[in-house]
């Protein structure tokens, strides 16, 4: 599927191509879903801090607005028929030499409905755990997450003092609606939330202020959309050279990959073991997901050789 961009507007054309020599960053790029842990460019063990150093220094997003009251109620718009359950996660650190035992508890509505995003999948449980790893990384920085839904990581790492903007399409008001609702649980009602369709160049992605970290849960799940995805990526990439993609996808298939996309958008990516941040197990954050699934944890950033 091809990106779908409004006239009155353009972005620069990817720097490299599909046809074109190896790229010089082939050896981290993302070859998506090798069952086995197979995957080239992998940190090493133990990495934990690989990711946060570097990031952009801060900048504070526009003020948001704060929702009206009929926008919050799951249900009151849209969702007739359809009951909202409450699940919770709590997040929390090991007693121990320098340890305190910190707690984060994040409570997200669920909802039995078509659209994938009205619930926690696997890959968000495992993201927000690499965030909660990361906490003291988060404050002050930029975040947004995209194809964000019910939005654990986002919640998350606005509890952690990140500035986020939660989004979703603009053309699925029930995900969005989701995303109000999981603010007002958390007693976020403030937090910015905005429709942004991947691929197209809209006014709210053109008014969105730098960012220092991007959040993406199972968003590549459909390979006609990893492109689309990517393109968003790169229009971000360019008010902010240094934002870092932190994403987790599923295992689903060998045979799809994002290796000759990320180097067609000039971009590379580094793949974190689980066990770096402790989500090496089938219970995280008192749930029973991920379970048995195989998740992924990589980061992807821009290419270039001076940033």
């Amino acid at each position: 599927m091809s990106p779908s961009w409004l006239p009155a507007f353009s972005v620069p054309l990817p720097p490299g191509s599909c046809d074109s020599p190896p790229h010089p960053h082939a050896s981290s790029a993302f070859p998506l879903l090798r069952p086995g842990g197979t995957a080239e460019g992998r940190v090493a063990p133990g990495a934990r801090e690989a990711v946060p150093d570097g990031l952009a220094a801060p900048r504070p997003p526009p003020t948001p607005a704060c929702p009206r009251p009929a926008d919050s109620p799951l249900g009151a718009r849209g969702l007739p028929g359809h009951v909202a359950r409450a699940q919770r996660f709590r997040f929390s650190e090991e007693r121990g030499p320098g340890a305190h035992g910190a707690e984060l508890e994040v409570r997200v509505p669920q909802v039995l409905h078509l659209q994938y995003g009205m619930y926690v999948w696997p890959c968000a449980v495992v993201l927000a755990q690499y965030l909660w790893f990361h906490r003291r990384s988060l404050l002050g920085k930029a975040v947004l997450e995209i194809g964000a839904g019910v939005s654990l990581p986002g919640i998350l790492a606005a509890k952690c003092g990140a500035k986020v903007i939660l989004s979703d399409s603009l053309e699925l008001p029930y995900c969005l609606e989701i995303c109000r609702q999981s603010c007002q649980m958390n007693n976020l009602p403030c937090m910015q939330v905005v429709g942004l369709t991947w691929g197209h160049i809209s006014q709210d992605l053109l008014a969105l202020p730098p960012q220092d970290i991007i959040l993406a849960s199972d968003v590549f799940f459909e390979p006609e959309d990893f492109e689309d995805i990517l393109t968003t990526v790169y229009f971000l990439m360019q008010k902010n050279p240094k934002v870092q993609l932190w994403s987790t996808y599923q295992v689903r298939s060998a045979d799809w990959s994002l290796e000759a996309l990320l180097y067609k958008w000039d971009m590379k990516c580094v793949h974190i073991p689980l066990e770096a941040f402790d989500a090496d197990k089938e219970d995280i954050a008192e749930s029973a997901l991920p379970g048995r699934h195989t998740v992924e944890m990589l980061v992807i950033s821009f290419a270039k050789d001076n940033l």
